[in-house]
């Protein structure tokens, strides 16, 4: 008679001399008799479709199966289905149990990003759900990642300047004990560009790609990329311009025909300030001074 024998299959990562395996480990039934278990493997290899990888029968409450780069490959959604049954008798079989899936590769955290054009900075996190492996003993052991942004402007515009800015154009992955979060991670900020251009809400993406790795299994990987929304943020301007008329921040509007050098604008917050100097350009017709230098901190 089927029934359900709650083995609760789970898929966690190890490194075996060497190598990457998926382990499935499952909760025996207790107390019953010595019971077969019958493990299948597979991968998506498209949306709600699976794929048959490695199948066995076994008596242990775990099954491993390696990583390979052919069966297995990083950005594989992986998933093992327990079956058990009596020795002797395989047709009276309890109900086929599903793991979770268990996605190998990297992952940025967070998934997306949406971000204002404020200065801060976003931490964006980098990991890898499987083990560091080393390819030689003489191998500092690391995945190095190249990061790069795009500009995905609006669907009505063309590619612009970028968007975002990171803080690192590589990150290392070290390996490190696997643990719930993954076995390696590293982190990068990403800050908007404020850009002073009213250019609305666009998109971005961060992409990665391993650096000449020695590891079979990391070549001809790419990451999944991260989208990062950008919302725009009115800047507010002033300006200086010809026999020197000044409008503020706030729009108020002031004349100034003095020759000399004169403080425009300085920050009650932080260290930055505008000086210009304005020299005499209307000769003796007129008493008129314009700008002529501009400096800024």
């Amino acid at each position: 008679k089927l029934t359900s024998l709650a083995l609760q299959p789970v898929i966690t990562p190890e490194l075996v001399q060497g190598r990457v395996q998926l382990k499935c480990s499952y909760s025996p039934p207790f107390p019953e008799p010595p019971v077969q278990y019958r493990v299948l493997w597979s991968r998506l290899s498209s949306p709600g479709k699976r794929e048959q990888v490695h199948h066995e029968t076994t008596p242990q409450s775990f099954s491993y199966v390696e990583m390979d780069g052919a069966n297995l490959r990083l950005g594989d959604t992986v998933f093992c289905t327990v079956t058990a049954f009596r020795r002797g008798t395989p047709e009276q079989q309890s109900l086929p149990e599903d793991s979770k899936g268990f996605y190998a590769g990297i992952k940025f955290l967070p998934e997306s990003l949406e971000i204002t054009e404020d200065g801060k900075e976003h931490v964006l996190t980098v990991l890898s759900t499987v083990p560091i492996a080393c390819p030689g003993q003489d191998d500092f052991c690391k995945i190095t990642l190249q990061l790069s942004t795009e500009d995905l402007g609006k669907s009505s515009q063309a590619p612009g300047p970028p968007d975002i800015a990171l803080s690192a154009c590589q990150v290392d992955l070290l390996p490190e004990p696997c643990s719930g979060s993954g076995c390696a991670a590293a982190t990068v900020t990403v800050t908007a560009v404020t850009d002073f251009a009213q250019d609305g809400n666009r998109g971005s993406r961060i992409s990665a790609e391993p650096v000449s790795p020695g590891d079979l299994l990391w070549r001809a990987y790419t990451p999944r990329d991260v989208k990062v929304t950008v919302r725009d943020l009115p800047t507010g301007n002033c300006y200086s311009f010809t026999d020197p008329h000044i409008i503020t921040f706030d729009g108020w509007r002031y004349d100034n025909y003095k020759i000399g050098t004169f403080l425009l604008c300085r920050s009650d917050s932080r260290a930055f300030e505008v000086h210009v100097r304005q020299w005499d350009c209307g000769g003796h017709r007129s008493a008129t001074a314009c700008n002529c230098g501009v400096a800024a901190q």
